[in-house]
């Protein structure tokens, strides 16, 4: 994945979404690099797991780690969950998964509630097997605003797994192998988000990313400067650190603190780990990963103003032709993609105010309202996408037509 002419490495780039958040890099190698770790220190990961009931309130966010661990990010409960799904059997092909135009329909039918009550909060694909996951709540039939995310809306409470083939069955939570890491500091049950008028406690987590025995966990403190990354050792022993996070919105003119990260992924530029984030409004920025220390306070570089009036709500990186590139879904803007080498070239940031749009340049991609998009193996992205007539499909993009 290492690319000489670019100087931004998708080899660190693990993680989901998001909007929805799993490992978002190329799935060979990624297997291969879990199959190494399976050798020699897989079951540390599991050794402090006791299979009893996983209460849930809210499945914020989920994203894979090694071993099939899936975590899912809880925002009421203020904490971070590390499930043994226990689907750890390879992969036999690299083939898409099959198309299904009326993904709410189908769970409806599953759940035997009305398809427009359906709402998916999160997707993350298991790389080792391809099956792909979901967490769903009841209560679509209330949103209101592009600028909403599911957690505004509902709680999702419901895990399901779909497998190639579009099968769907539900996670049971019952009784599951699992332990959990509380978030420290979350911002209050009672804040309530200016403009939206929804509780600021559904961006407790707003993205996970995992990697290199790390989870990433982007959201909202108690804080004075309020948007947050908390960085958790796992297996959940050793201690956490919590780094504020302030950016320059250079369509806003100003410096601001108070905004969580929408959506984000590891990523190494000039072969340093950073985190590359989207934000609402939609400035994209890098942090400096040997930066987040724990109660420090970081300014990220502002590398792009993507247009007001958006919501990010997924990314992931992905290779195309020996290229690395990112691809970034929006709620009111086509699919974008970003070279590799132009987000390494972006020196010195934004640090004024811009026109609608500046910095890191992109291609555009048909794809307006792609709401949950992650890795499925070497040749497939699978995506999420409202259609025309309003019902939700699930398809697979190859990735040579990006």
């Amino acid at each position: 994945m290492r690319h000489q002419e670019n100087h931004l490495n998708p080899t660190f780039a693990t993680a989901r979404r998001g909007a929805g958040l799993s490992v978002k890099v190329l799935p060979t190698l990624i297997l291969l690099s879990m199959s190494l770790w399976a050798l020699a220190a897989a079951p540390a990961y599991r050794a402090n797991f006791e299979r009893k009931p996983l209460e849930a309130k809210s499945l914020s966010a989920l994203a894979f780690g090694p071993e099939g661990i899936l975590f899912a990010g809880d925002s009421i409960a203020a904490r971070v969950y590390a499930i043994d799904t226990e689907d750890r059997t390879p992969a036999s092909n690299q083939d898409p998964v099959k198309q299904n135009t009326d993904v709410e329909g189908t769970i409806a039918a599953l759940l035997g509630v009305p398809s427009n009550e359906v709402m998916i909060h999160d997707m993350a694909v298991n790389p080792i097997s391809q099956n792909v996951y979901l967490s769903v709540s009841r209560g679509r039939a209330h949103w209101q605003s592009h600028f909403f995310v599911p957690n505004d809306v509902a709680n999702a409470t419901i895990l399901l797994r779909m497998d190639k083939t579009g099968k769907f069955e539900e996670v049971k939570l019952d009784n599951v192998a699992h332990t959990s890491a509380d978030i420290p500091n979350p911002i209050g049950t009672d804040a309530v988000h200016r403009w939206k008028k929804t509780k600021k406690r559904s961006d407790v987590i707003s993205d996970l990313a995992f990697h290199e025995n790390k989870l990433y966990v982007a959201g909202l403190s108690n804080e004075e400067f309020a948007s947050s990354m908390r960085v958790l050792p796992f297996p959940f022993a050793g201690k956490s650190t919590s780094t504020s996070l302030e950016i320059f919105h250079g369509a806003h003119g100003k410096w601001e603190t108070a905004s969580p990260v929408r959506t984000f992924i590891p990523y190494s530029i000039d072969g340093k780990p950073h985190l590359l984030a989207a934000y609402l409004c939609t400035p994209l920025v890098s942090f400096p990963v040997s930066d987040l220390k724990d109660k420090e306070h970081v300014r990220g570089k502002t590398l792009a103003e993507l247009g007001s009036g958006n919501n990010p709500l997924d990314m992931v990186a992905f290779v195309q032709d020996g290229k690395p590139k990112v691809l970034l879904s929006n709620s009111n803007r086509t699919l974008m993609i970003f070279d590799a080498g132009d987000i390494a070239s972006m020196k010195d940031g934004i640090t004024k105010e811009v026109p609608h749009k500046a910095g890191v340049p992109y291609k555009d991609r048909s794809g307006a309202g792609v709401l949950q998009m992650d890795v499925l193996n070497d040749k497939y992205i699978v995506m999420m996408q409202r259609g025309a007539g309003g019902n939700l499909n699930m398809y697979s993009y190859d990735k040579s037509w990006l």
